[in-house]
Formats: C-alpha cells, structure tokens, sequence
C-alpha cells in the first residue's frame, strides 16, 4: 500500500509500506494493504508506520485526518516529528 504523510508545511513521507497504525478519536486503528476505503479523524499521539514485518518508523503526531482510497492511505496533519 501507499502511504503519504502530509503536514501544512511539507511532505512528511511517501513510499510503499506495509501498513500503519494511527491514533483515531476513539482508539487506535491499523490500516494495511487493500483496507476498505475510509475518512477518520486522528487526535494527537503516535502513528507507526510499518515499513514491513520487521521494521517500522514512529512519529508524534498533532491532530488531523486520515483517507484510504484505493490501496493509498493520505495521512493529513498539522505537525509531525519523526522519533
């Protein structure tokens, strides 16, 4: 699947992964390859981007909106930090 990370300023991140788990207003939720298509609201906390079966990157999100379409998830937030 694809993943963008969008922020007001610049592009966070884009490239294929093999799923990522964000921060919904009710809970966490994971999305992976061929999710049924979606729009969610994000509060602010972890996302963790599973780059595959071994490896992931985790940010600090600020809140924002999340859309799955296609096989593409579109991650967009007002600010992420990388750690």
């Amino acid at each position: 699947m694809t993943l963008e990370i969008l922020t007001p300023e610049k592009k966070i991140f884009s490239g294929d992964v093999y799923g990522v788990l964000l921060p919904g207003i009710s809970g966490l939720f994971e999305v992976l390859d061929r999710h049924a298509p979606m729009v969610s609201a994000l509060r602010a906390g972890t996302m963790k981007v599973l780059i595959d079966k071994s490896a992931s990157t985790l940010y600090t999100i600020q809140s924002g909106f999340v859309e799955v379409l296609n096989n593409k998830t579109t991650v967009l937030i007002e600010g992420a930090v990388e750690g």
